[in-house]
């Protein structure tokens, strides 16, 4: 089987300063074309480092794909190693050049002699135009072996792998067929849903697996099939996935590979309804995924982040009394911001979220990761106590998710 590495080099990728989003995006883009993603490296601007790694990774695979390196400063160094690697010289290309031209003309910015060294390339590569930046990919082969060299700025790298990279791998290379099911579970553990469906996962044939992948309170369930046959293989991992909805059919989110802000937001769209968010322990994370999402402002009206409790009063119209009695993580607290968000919104649903998120200010009676989520539209609104254990980012991450979840099952209830 043909397969791929991917090397991005950075020294700001080894001490965590900038995380590497590049070779996630890229093993995934790859896998829908029925490219396996065997190894991902990551090395640091250190030239026998990196040549190290181009040495270990063509006995490994077939395909090799590099980001980084390739700005116009001193600690670039990926395309003169690469130059040499392949035994080249250095050459003005012109197509790169006049790029480079264009970009600082119609930017109207000063250009000097370093701007212009971005279109050198090794005169042995194929060169890959950057349409959306100035530094050029780069193709090269090598006993069997494609080596391909791409900016470590993602939306170049984006860019060059969806126009050029992968249609050339494609027309280089025969790939099998990699088809993948995934659905949403929530409420449930990993453990006991591995328990569930065991005799399920026993009885699947070698060319399917089944993936747990737990995050922020939910588990997806992926199928994967593999097969020369495209069209057999998505009838075999259908039949699977039909058989394992049915299965998990009580704690199912969704049967599509999406997040739980998306699934909310269709059925939301789907029912030509509305919602807003009255947030204070999430600080407005709940409101920052649903816009994150393209079309959302079909459903989402928008968010009153309270984190003051002068603003839960003033905006929201939570009485000082019952902030007084019972402090603003409360279930009536709550229940008074999603009422009080709806009338000034004017939107079909509400959620309403204010919680310790920590590592400071909790109580005996109020822990840490102690939180009250409303949910309401103007007929009903009803509260829940949720408790977590974890920092307060993932404490904000599972607020929001869990939150969102229980607006899904409540406009799904007919409320």
């Amino acid at each position: 089987m043909t397969q791929a590495s991917i090397i991005t080099i950075g020294d700001e990728l080894l001490i965590g300063q900038v995380v590497d989003t590049n070779s996630a995006w890229m093993a995934q883009e790859l896998n829908k074309w029925g490219i396996r993603v065997k190894r991902r490296v990551a090395v640091g601007d250190v030239w026998d480092e990196i040549w190290q790694a181009l040495d270990e990774e063509k006995k490994q695979t077939d395909i090799i794909l590099i980001t980084g390196g390739l700005g116009p400063t001193a600690d670039d160094i990926t395309k003169p190693l690469l130059c040499k690697y392949f035994n080249g010289s250095m050459i003005v290309d012109e197509g790169a050049r006049q790029n480079v031209i264009n970009i600082f003309t119609r930017l109207n910015r000063p250009m000097i002699e370093r701007n212009l060294k971005q279109a050198e390339v090794p005169d042995v590569c194929t060169v890959i135009p950057n349409k959306r930046g100035t530094a050029p990919g780069m193709w090269f082969e090598k006993d069997g072996k494609v080596f391909v060299s791409m900016p470590g700025v993602p939306h170049e790298m984006k860019g060059m792998m969806e126009t050029d990279v992968i249609p050339m791998l494609l027309g280089k290379f025969r790939f099998p067929a990699i088809i993948h099911r995934t659905l949403l579970t929530a409420g449930v553990g990993e453990s006991f849903l591995a328990e569930h469906i065991k005799d399920f996962e026993a009885s699947l044939p070698e060319h399917i697996r089944l993936a747990y992948l737990p995050n922020y309170g939910m588990v997806r369930l992926r199928l994967t099939a593999t097969g020369t046959e495209k069209e057999q293989t998505e009838r075999d991992v259908q039949t699977r996935f039909e058989t394992l909805q049915s299965l998990v059919k009580e704690y199912m989110v969704t049967n599509e590979d999406e997040p739980i802000e998306k699934t909310t937001g269709r059925i939301l769209e789907a029912n030509n309804k509305t919602m807003c968010t009255a947030e204070s322990c999430t600080g407005g994370y709940i409101a920052h995924l649903i816009t994150s999402i393209p079309g959302s402002s079909a459903f989402y009206k928008g968010s009153v982040v309270s984190y003051a409790n002068e603003i839960k009063k003033d905006l929201l119209g939570v009485e000082a009394e019952t902030l007084q009695r019972v402090g603003a993580v409360s279930e009536e607290v709550v229940i008074q911001m999603a009422k009080g968000a709806l009338a000034a919104m004017k939107t079909d649903y509400a959620i309403a979220v204010s919680g310790i998120m920590g590592p400071d200010g909790g109580s005996a009676e109020k822990p840490v990761g102690t939180v009250w989520v409303a949910i309401g539209s103007n007929q009903k609104v009803e509260a829940h106590k949720l408790s977590f254990r974890f920092d307060r980012m993932r404490n904000i991450q599972l607020t929001t998710a869990n939150a969102l979840n229980l607006l899904r099952k409540f406009i799904l209830a007919g409320n």
